[in-house]
C-alpha cells in the first residue's frame, strides 16, 4: 500500500509539470521521455560495477529517439572522493539537415535564401561513447551537496544513406527524394559535463527530493540541463527515481531543439 500511495502521489505531483511541457512544446520546444534500468554489484566499500539500458523519445513521444546500454566500474578514492568510468554503446535515430549556401544555384536565382533547409535524411546509427568522473561530496545536515565532472568522448563511424530528401524541387514544386547514396563521415567529439546536484534527506520518509544542474562544455557552452526530482527507497536491493528535466540546448549544428523531459529509472543491487 505504502508504494502504490508514492506512486500516486508521484505521479499527481508530475501532472502540471507534464502540461506545462505539453503546452511548452507547441512554442517550439519538444517533449520526450526517458525510461531506464540500472544494476549495481557492490564487491568491497570502494569497488562497483554496474550496467544500465535505457530508452529514450523525442517528437512529443511520438518517435524513439535511441537505446544504449553500458556498463562502469567506480572506486571510492577517499571518504568524499569516488572515480568512475564507463562505455556506453548507442543506436541512435538521427535526422541529419543540410542547408542552402551563397553558391547554390537556387540562392543565385532567388529561390530560397541562405541557410534554408536543403535535404534531410532520417536513419539508425550507432556511437561509441567512453568517460571518466570524479564526484565529490558533501553533507550538510540532512543536505547532500555533489560536484561531478566528467570527461566524455563519443565516437560515430561514418554511415551512408541510400537517398536523402529534397526538401524543395523545382520541378516539382515540393520534397522529393534526390535518388542519390550520401555518406556521413565519421565524427569524434570530447565534452566536459559539470554537475552540481543537491538532495535532502527526509528522516522516516523513503524519498528523498534531488535538483541538480549539468553544464555540457566543448570549449564553449553547448547544453545545460536541469532536474529535479525523487529517489525512493524500496528495500536495500531496490530503488524507484521519476524526474522532470529541461534540457537547454546551445548547439545549433545537431539541430537539437530545447526539450521537456520525463524520466523514470529502476535500479537494483545486488
Amino acid at each position: 500500500m505504502k508504494m502504490n500511495r508514492l506512486f500516486y502521489i508521484l505521479a499527481v505531483a508530475m501532472l502540471p509539470v507534464w502540461g506545462n511541457a505539453q503546452t511548452t512544446s507547441d512554442d517550439g520546444d519538444d517533449f520526450g521521455t526517458i525510461l531506464s534500468v540500472e544494476a549495481d554489484k557492490k564487491f568491497n566499500k570502494k569497488f562497483s560495477v554496474g550496467a544500465e539500458f535505457e530508452m529514450r523519445t523525442r517528437d512529443d513521444m511520438h518517435e524513439v529517439d535511441r537505446w544504449s546500454g553500458g556498463v562502469s566500474a567506480t572506486y571510492k578514492l577517499l571518504s568524499w572522493l569516488k572515480a568512475s568510468a564507463g562505455y556506453v554503446l548507442l543506436y541512435d535515430n538521427n535526422e541529419r539537415y543540410s542547408y542552402y549556401d551563397a553558391d547554390d544555384d537556387y540562392v543565385v536565382r532567388g529561390l530560397v535564401n541562405v541557410g534554408d533547409p536543403k535535404k534531410y535524411a532520417e536513419y539508425w546509427g550507432l556511437r561509441h561513447r567512453f568517460n571518466v568522473s570524479l564526484t565529490g561530496s558533501y553533507k550538510l545536515g540532512n543536505f547532500g551537496l555533489s560536484l561531478r565532472e566528467r570527461w566524455q568522448y563519443t565516437y560515430r563511424p561514418a554511415h551512408t544513406v541510400d537517398q536523402r530528401l529534397k526538401l524543395w524541387d523545382e520541378d516539382e514544386d515540393g520534397p522529393v527524394y534526390d535518388g542519390k547514396q550520401h555518406t556521413y563521415s565519421a565524427k569524434g567529439k570530447n565534452i566536459l559535463r559539470s554537475r552540481f546536484q543537491v538532495e535532502y534527506k527526509i528522516k522516516g520518509f523513503p524519498a528523498t527530493p534531488f535538483a541538480n544542474v549539468e553544464l555540457f562544455n566543448a570549449l564553449r557552452l553547448e547544453k545545460v540541463r536541469y532536474t529535479a526530482g525523487a529517489e525512493w527507497k524500496i528495500n536495500k536491493q531496490h530503488l524507484v527515481s521519476m524526474y522532470y528535466r529541461y534540457q537547454h540546448s546551445n548547439d545549433s549544428s545537431d539541430d537539437e531543439p530545447n526539450r521537456h523531459i520525463l524520466g523514470l529509472t529502476y535500479n537494483i543491487k545486488f
